[in-house]
């Protein structure tokens, strides 16, 4: 079982940065792939980026390359996203998710945290 919380969103000017961490707990964190996905109002909620346990392999979705970076330490089981570059069309609500596998679906997803909204405003 694991458990995630997320913070760090807020509202941001585009063009500005922000970092969300996602804390989890239980002793199998270092174990599961962690990803972020984000859901705006009234679309389907959309991967983000993805980290392997080891954190040697990373994924993002192409609408975020070369902008955000996602980053793990297990020692203290937390994810962070480093979002730089921010777009109005970022805004959403962010989520955490714990993975078994690398498949970049929110199905294959086990665990989920609250979501924290990012606002980006033009």
């Amino acid at each position: 079982q694991v458990q995630l919380v997320e913070s760090g969103g807020g509202l941001v000017q585009a063009g500005g940065s922000l970092r969300l961490s996602c804390a989890a707990s239980g002793r199998t964190f270092s174990s599961y792939v962690m990803g972020w996905f984000r859901q705006a109002p009234g679309k389907e909620r959309e991967f983000v980026a993805a980290i392997t346990w080891s954190g040697e392999k990373t994924y993002y979705a192409d609408f975020v390359k070369g902008r955000f970076t996602i980053s793990r330490d297990n020692a203290k089981n937390t994810v962070y996203l480093q979002m730089n570059s921010l777009k109005p069309e970022d805004t959403a609500i962010y989520y955490c998710a714990a993975s078994r596998t690398t498949i970049q679906a929110p199905a294959f997803y086990n665990y989920w945290g609250q979501g924290t909204q990012v606002t980006v405003s033009s």
